[in-house]
């Protein structure tokens, strides 16, 4: 870490690789610090700095860190107290939850972008909402009433908690944002190793109304320190100078949806794997254990993922992380997933596949920096909360989309290896899709990315 002043009183100093990217928080801290005297805090390191990037970690991990033992919750409510229902339903809740908060994170963020004092309320607000998600899925008797609480009501209240985190990361860390995205989006795969072995623990000796107000719990003890440390660089003078405007007109960017295009196609099978690795090991005969523990490994892997992937994007061109990305996730996918009939195998799979597919929303930074070269004055922020939203989209349709494809599988005890577990199809549409995301190289290569 290089050496630097403990304050600055504006922060002018561009990254090559990242200028364009932090220009709109340097030009912000230019435009208020010299004509008001005020000494702004160190950006990209000091204490302060990592107990905001600290506290977005610990948001991450309790907010997103929960959806990814979706599979889990999907498992014991298939074979428990709702397996009469159909598996697309059951399927849609975790897809729904997940989902919904990729939706909201550019309407949260446009919001809190024009009214930035609301904060620190906006969060409080959402943390008491996603509680009662979570208590009132607790006493559910159906699987609409688990949709409507642990998918829809848990969702809202996670997006309105979690997306100021946003404004606050953008504040504190300039030259080094995509490291610090990187290691933000890690903490929601760091818990994802913990939260489906303990979920999976209390689900068989408990069951799942134990589960869900345990993790009310763990989510009141871990997420309450963080609210009371998470807070702005800039001045209070600054976030009540009135609502501010926001830039959008970089939808109309070719760079833009030519990346959207490539994200949105990935999302629709990336989120099929996580979700069911536990029914797949079931599927093969082994125990509902075996799927939790690859779930586990895949989530853990996505810990390293995201942060190499926001080392990659730092120092190199957004379109060659995701190329490693997509190179890594298919050959998971077609080379170990599609030969899993042995557990080692599966595992294989669950830390490759966790490693690099894990790795894709930490290039969303990286995304910014071409869009932004014609769109000087959009917020970094903004794109990848747009970015997020093009990825709920495939999570959304995924739920449903993946029940059909498991309910239409004609390989089923017919095709050889794992194509004829029953989820074949499923297998075959990740694969697919994930190779999609190479529509950056080749914007880049005829000229639409630069």
């Amino acid at each position: 870490m290089e050496a630097m002043d403990h304050q600055h009183d504006v922060e002018l100093r561009p990254a090559s690789a990242s200028a364009s990217a932090t220009a709109d928080t340097s030009s912000r801290d230019h435009d208020t610090a010299p004509h008001r005297g005020f000494a702004l805090p160190r950006a990209d390191g000091g204490r302060d700095a990592w107990l905001v990037l600290a506290s977005c970690f610990v948001l991450e991990a309790t907010v997103w860190g929960f959806p990814l033992a979706s599979g889990v919750f999907q498992q014991y409510y298939t074979t428990h107290d709702f397996s009469t229902d159909d598996l697309s339903s059951v399927a849609a809740i975790g897809t729904t939850s997940t989902g919904i908060m990729y939706f909201a994170a550019p309407v949260v963020y446009g919001v809190l972008r024009k009214f930035p004092h609301y904060r620190k309320t906006c969060s409080v607000v959402g943390y008491v909402i996603l509680l009662a998600g979570l208590i009132g899925a607790s006493f559910a008797q159906t699987v609409p009433q688990l949709l409507a609480t642990q998918g829809v009501l848990y969702a809202i209240g996670g997006s309105i908690h979690y997306f100021p985190a946003f404004l606050y990361l953008d504040e504190w860390f300039i030259q080094r944002r995509g490291l610090a995205y990187g290691i933000v989006w890690a903490g929601g795969a760091a818990s994802g190793v913990a939260i489906p072995l303990i979920m999976d623990w209390i689900l068989t000796n408990w069951g799942f109304r134990t589960a869900l107000r345990s993790w009310a719990v763990i989510s009141v003890v871990l997420t309450t320190p963080a609210l009371v440390y998470m807070k702005g660089r800039l001045p209070d003078q600054h976030a009540d100078t009135g609502p501010r405007k926001l830039e959008m007109r970089f939808v109309q960017s070719p760079a833009f949806w030519v990346l959207q295009a490539g994200n949105i196609i990935q999302g629709l099978g990336y989120f099929m794997p996580g979700l069911y690795l536990p029914s797949f090991a079931t599927a093969q005969g082994w125990s509902s254990l075996t799927g939790t523990i690859a779930v586990s490994l895949c989530n853990g892997a996505q810990v390293l993922g995201a942060t190499f992937t926001g080392w990659l994007v730092d120092r190199y061109h957004v379109t060659t992380a995701i190329n490693v990305c997509t190179a890594g996730t298919v050959v998971a996918v077609f080379l170990f997933w599609s030969f899993a009939i042995h557990q080692p195998i599966m595992f294989i799979f669950a830390i490759l596949y966790g490693f690099f597919a894990g790795g894709f929303a930490s290039t969303w930074s990286g995304c910014a920096n071409p869009v932004r070269r014609g769109y000087p004055a959009v917020e970094t922020g903004m794109i990848i909360a747009l970015f997020a939203a093009g990825k709920g989209l495939g999570a959304v349709i995924s739920g449903p989309l993946s029940g059909a494809l498991v309910k239409s599988d004609v390989w089923k005890n017919h095709a050889g290896y794992a194509y004829g577990s029953g989820y074949g199809y499923l297998i075959l549409f990740s694969g697919i899709t994930a190779s999609f995301q190479t529509i950056g190289w080749v914007g880049k290569k005829v000229g639409i990315i630069v």
